[in-house]
């Protein structure tokens, strides 16, 4: 069973609370659970802010042709006050929010979070630096897909994932990997293909192996 009082102190504007917007905060937390593929938040509904406790999240924007355009992820700990957009009026983009795997959150409503930024300016603080690094995440993922060659793009993301896991094994498929790039599988193919005659990485199926990062981050 989740202990949600030993978790909610991971919330940065937390200390800051008063005794009793503690107790509040912990009487309405609601624990929800997603499994993978199910949408967590789209632009027909409002959750509020989560606080994911397990699993992994991929927020992007939907275009009405139905591509998609990865703007973060977000994994275990992490906070994220966009499902909350319906009381969020700077923010005039819908954003989609999936369940990559099997998820478990806490969720403020919307509406109480509301209530709590307008009574704790902690809060609102924390909601408006939030917001900003989100923004910042649209404007780097725009930036990339105009202006930095899917070469780089690709280079790029593969020593990330190499870093963020300390294993020159990326366990993706193609169609993960054209995700995380905001491209299409088959241009991940062609390029994953063209690295690999250059012996940058040995294609398996279902993941992908570095084999000289060096060279790869001359490529970038």
């Amino acid at each position: 069973m989740t202990d949600a009082a030993a978790l909610l102190p991971l919330l940065p504007y937390y200390p800051h609370l008063s005794d009793t917007q503690k107790e509040y905060i912990l009487t309405h937390w609601v624990l929800r659970r997603f499994t993978k593929g199910q949408f967590i938040h789209t632009a027909d509904d409002c959750l509020g802010q989560i606080l994911l406790l397990s699993g992994k999240i991929r927020s992007f924007l939907l275009s009405e042709e139905g591509r998609e355009i990865l703007l973060f992820r977000l994994r275990k700990n992490d906070t994220c006050v966009l499902s909350a957009d319906c009381i969020l009026h700077q923010i005039s983009f819908d954003t989609h929010m999936l369940a990559e795997e099997d998820c478990e959150l806490l969720v403020l409503p919307a509406g109480l979070f509301s209530r709590l930024a307008e009574e704790n300016i902690y809060v609102k603080c924390y909601m408006y630096q939030l917001l900003t690094e989100r923004f910042s995440a649209v404007i780097q993922a725009v930036q990339q897909i105009l202006f930095l060659r899917f070469d780089k793009r690709l280079a790029s993301f593969l020593l990330e994932e190499f870093h963020r896991t300390g294993n020159p094994e990326i366990r993706m498929t193609q169609e993960q990997i054209a995700q995380n790039t905001n491209s299409a599988r088959e241009v991940v193919a062609r390029m994953l293909k063209r690295f690999s005659e250059q012996g940058l990485v040995h294609m398996k199926r279902g993941s992908i192996r570095i084999l000289d990062p060096d060279a790869l981050r001359k490529r970038i």
